[in-house]
């Protein structure tokens, strides 16, 4: 393989949900998985499409009560194109002699390649060639060319090619109990040489259309009986010479602009597109523009896995997405893990989007100002102030976490406590604040996102109680980012006090909203006011909240939460000699009747985030203004501390600790560094890839690449850089979009950092390091030697 391709040779039925996901095509709108045209769902095989933002809710009956959930839907398959000789069974490499198998993605044009080469016995051989891409440049369409060679035999060939209505959610075992069953008034027909399908969410009403058009030399049939509408066709084969047929599909839902039915845009359009070259061509060249904008250049095989992570993140957040109301899928739109749900994955994945596709950023943080209404009216029903964002969102931004959660290793359904999860707020200000840094884009930080700041700010402020005691404010009842621990042991209630993530991070919400209010245009701050009832007294509590918030510590180390330094130390080398993989601790105690709650054992970075989050200078300035003494020796006794007790239950674990450690001590950065590559690609998590890839993982090793290796900030109007040096990765470079400017070109190579601003009419970019401040106007480089 090569950084242009990811490749699979030979059929291997228990790594085929693995291959699905991670030879997915998408382009922003929708995603299909890698699945095989001529095999349908069941236990090996798991073809699903998926509509950004489209949802659905059904109720199940679980453990004797109705339990809602809300799903990211599984639409009509398009795939199914499937073959045989005259009177024989249907080809798939589950029932017939496979010769050859080898599946190709192609990531630099967008196109998933498949050869398989069947054996028909008597030395006869069929070879199935196939391109599929879902079209970059045209988000409604996707195109399937078939090209059959019949080996050692003249004859014919049966081809039929069909969209299936009869499709459900059943992509994750752990959710089959529940309903799945998304579509209903499921209609189909033929119109003009093709054929459609439509059909709605039983609930959320979304109306879909799908239409479908067969090209091939040979006459075609259509059959439309059922939900799965059919057009047939018979090859005539000669050995040894090819013969095509290219399928070609268009669909639409109710949620586009600029359509009257949904069903009609989709025929009008298949009916207009161009053939499989000329589609191609456009697809490639949109493809193209994308890797200009994102183009990275790290060498060997951390860049090959770097670039099909960036390949994923773009399928799933494409320029397209910036006309979207959709948030950030943890899983992408490449599987049903999560439901499809929004969690805080934006924290990883705006980051990077701000420096290469700020329209986008800004469309994902207009999801979540749209649902800032809802946010409020969650907090007022708890009896809070303010905005109270939820852990996991999806169609219009209510708290959509399940009250239960099944354990597979006990088969017992349990509480999900997981809602405490108040940071999620945090992380949507801190992902203004960086976007409008990055992008420079005042009037958002002055409008929408001056108010979602606020609202959050207004949260935190009412959340915090005064402990006459301490002398210092708290925070009660939350679950930090580790998730492990949700409740005391033995406590009634769940939730934690004190959680320092939690706390920290509020404090900096509060203290960076105090300062965006202050340098708003008069006129605008007028406003805002008079809209929200925001009076001085509250600012003045938000300034004594900023700088009273609890910090707990023990033994010389920061506490994940109050409380922690008394919980019991877990036996790690007995459970790992016990269980082998131990990531999903809480699961095994569980099923051994114990709870993780009772021990020092943390699911993934929790403490250790604000390391990933912060700058050591900006994070050492929080920790003064909190008037906590944290120096540099007790953050590396904290590092320490959670280092041995992690289990990295998440693919966001390493990724963090590779960061942190980058900074703190480089030669074990790379072991972190490395996991947080390979989390999907070599499905670290014991089979969770099949079930969708983890988003904010891939965008987050981008980003490592791209601020955290660099120490690159952008902050007070200038590009602030403090590269670490790692032996792994000793050059590397990419380009970055920057305050109006477009390309601007980073190469760090062997202590030596080179810059080069594209010629523009932009202001000059005004780079610090730790020891110089530079200057580079537009269309000038910069060659920098690097101290230390």
């Amino acid at each position: 393989m090569t950084d242009q391709v990811w490749e699979y040779e030979g059929y291997a039925p228990e790594d085929e949900r693995l291959r699905e996901s991670l030879c997915a095509l998408g382009n922003g709108y929708f995603a299909t998985r890698g699945a095989l045209p001529e095999c349908a769902a069941d236990e090996v095989h798991y073809p699903g499409t998926y509509v950004a933002g489209c949802y659905n809710r059904l109720t199940s009956e679980v453990a004797g009560r109705g339990v809602e959930n809300e799903d990211m839907v599984n639409l009509p398959n398009w795939l199914p194109l499937r073959f045989r000789l005259p009177g024989g069974p249907w080809l798939t490499p589950d029932t017939a002699t496979v010769l050859d198998h080898r599946q190709t993605l192609h990531l630099t044009s967008g196109m998933l390649e498949r050869r398989t080469r069947y054996g028909l016995g008597e030395g006869r051989a069929l070879v199935v060639r196939q391109e599929r891409l879902v079209h970059m440049g045209d988000p409604h369409v996707a195109a399937l060319r078939t090209e059959f060679t019949a080996e050692g035999f003249d004859g014919t060939l049966e081809v039929e090619a069909a969209l299936d209505g009869t499709v459900t959610n059943a992509g994750v075992p752990r959710y089959r109990d529940l309903d799945g069953r998304h579509l209903t008034h499921v209609h189909t027909g033929a119109a003009d040489g093709t054929v459609w399908l439509r059909c709605r969410t039983r609930t959320s009403d979304i109306r879909v259309g799908m239409a479908a058009r067969l090209s091939a030399d040979t006459p075609v049939t259509v059959r439309c009986d059922g939900p799965r509408p059919a057009q047939h066709t018979v090859l005539r084969l000669t050995d040894g010479r090819p013969v095509t047929v290219d399928k070609t599909i268009a669909l639409h839902t109710s949620r586009d602009p600029a359509i009257s039915d949904p069903l009609y845009a989709a025929v009008d359009r298949v009916g207009r597109v161009p053939g499989f070259d000329v589609l191609l061509d456009d697809h490639i060249t949109a493809w193209d523009q994308l890797w200009r904008r994102a183009d990275l250049d790290v060498p060997g095989e951390p860049g090959r896995i770097l670039r099909l992570h960036l390949f994923h993140v773009l399928q799933t957040l494409s320029p397209h997405t910036a006309d979207l109301d959709v948030g950030v899928p943890a899983r992408g739109l490449h599987g049903e893990a999560y439901r499809g749900h929004v969690f805080w994955d934006e924290l990883f994945v705006l980051p990077y989007l701000n420096l290469h596709f700020p329209e986008v950023s800004r469309a994902l943080l207009r999801y979540r100002h749209r649902r800032l209404e809802q946010a409020c009216t969650a907090a007022r029903e708890v009896g809070r102030r303010g905005a109270m964002y939820p852990w996991q969102s999806g169609s219009d931004g209510r708290e959509e976490t399940q009250r239960l959660h099944l354990n597979p290793n006990s088969g017992r359904w349990l509480p999900d406590h997981s809602r405490l999860q108040h940071h999620v707020g945090s992380a949507i200000a801190y992902n203004v604040w960086q976007y409008c840094q990055a992008s420079g884009d005042a009037e958002f930080l002055q409008t929408k996102g001056a108010e979602m700041l606020l609202q959050i700010a207004r949260f935190w402020g009412d959340a915090a109680v005064y402990d006459e005691d301490l002398g210092r404010h708290r925070i009660k009842g939350v679950v930090g980012p580790d998730e492990y621990h949700d409740a005391y042991p033995g406590a009634e209630l769940p939730g934690l006090d004190d959680n320092t993530y939690t706390n920290v991070t509020a404090a900096w919400v509060l203290a960076r909203t105090l300062e965006v209010l202050d340098d708003l245009p008069e006129s605008r701050r007028r406003e805002l006011v008079e809209r929200t009832g925001l009076d001085g007294g509250e600012l003045e509590q938000w300034e004594d909240v900023s700088r009273t918030l609890h910090v707990p510590l023990h033994a010389g180390v920061i506490s994940q939460f109050e409380g922690y330094g008394d919980l019991e130390e877990l036996d790690w080398d007995g459970y790992r000699r016990k269980y082998g993989d131990i990531r999903r601790l809480d699961r095994i105690l569980e099923a051994e009747g114990d709870t993780v709650n009772r021990y020092q054992a943390s699911k993934q970075a929790d403490v250790l985030m604000l390391g990933y989050l912060f700058s050591p200078a900006e994070l050492a300035g929080l920790f003064r203004r909190l008037g906590v003494a944290v120096d540099d020796e007790t953050w590396s006794r904290t590092v320490d501390h959670y280092l041995t007790r992690t289990s990295h239950g998440s693919t966001l674990s390493g990724l963090v600790h590779g960061w942190v450690l980058a900074r703190a001590r480089r030669a074990e950065a790379w072991k972190f560094c490395q996991e947080a590559l390979q989390g999907d690609v070599a499905d670290l998590q014991g089979g969770t890839t099949g079930e969708g890839i983890h988003l904010g993982a891939m965008a987050g090793t981008l980003d490592f690449v791209q601020r955290g290796l660099t120490g690159l900030e952008t902050r007070a109007g200038a590009l602030w850089l403090d590269p670490v040096p790692l032996p792994e990765l000793s050059s590397y470079g990419f380009v970055l979009r920057y305050q109006g400017h477009w390309d601007v070109r980073l190469r760090l190579s062997r202590g030596r950092l080179e810059i080069a601003v594209p010629e523009s009419e932009a202001s000059p970019i005004e780079v610090r390091l730790p020891d110089r401040s530079v200057s580079l106007r537009p269309g000038e480089s910069g060659h920098l030697l690097l101290v230390g």
